[in-house]
């Protein structure tokens, strides 16, 4: 006999699930008391900070840096590699994975989406959500207010434009940028 899957199994397995599930509600509040603490932090204190993000992340990489204030749904869906850089504002809403790869440029109000909710109205009113992951790879650059949707995946060695929201996978070694983003040159 087939045991059903809790909440928190239907969202890392990428189905549809509720989000105020009990067991996921206590992920969500984990996270957002890390954060907190987190947010409030002597900027000076780099140290704790690391090791504050070491608690709260699935990974974070030698000599990675998350400028606060920093926001997550869960934390432990989110993969910081090596050397990689997010500026102040980092929102990343990590219901399905976010990976970062290695020496990563993220500027200031960057966010990292992975929520989808149905269009059907029925199942969004009774707050059924999934969500796509997310993939940076290894020496991106997302300049400052750059929104990425979810499912998208960003080959290495790609700079996305300021301001732009990035709706569709974009290859390795170009320069993308509008909303939605396009490739506008190949670098």
């Amino acid at each position: 006999m087939a045991t059903e899957m809790t909440m928190r199994e239907r969202m890392l397995a990428g189905e549809l699930y509720i989000a105020d599930d009990p067991e996921l509600a206590r992920d969500a509040d984990r996270a957002h008391g890390l954060t907190h603490r987190l947010n409030s932090m002597d900027p000076t204190d780099g140290a704790g900070r690391r090791a504050l993000l070491g608690e709260l992340l699935g990974s974070f990489g030698e000599g990675s840096e998350i400028r606060p204030p920093f926001y997550c749904d869960y934390g432990y869906q989110t993969f910081v590699g090596a050397r990689s850089f997010a500026n102040f504002g980092l929102v990343c809403l990590d219901v399905a994975t976010v990976t970062i790869g290695d020496d990563v440029q993220i500027g200031p109000n960057v966010q990292l989406l992975t929520p989808t909710h149905p269009l059907e109205p029925g199942p969004r009113r009774d707050k059924w959500e999934a969500a796509l992951p997310i993939r940076i790879g290894d020496n991106v650059w997302l300049g400052g207010g750059v929104i990425v949707c979810p499912g998208v995946t960003i080959a290495q060695n790609t700079v996305v434009g300021a301001g732009s929201v990035v709706t569709r996978d974009l290859p390795a070694g170009v320069v993308a940028m509008g909303s939605p983003a396009r490739v506008v040159r190949e670098l």
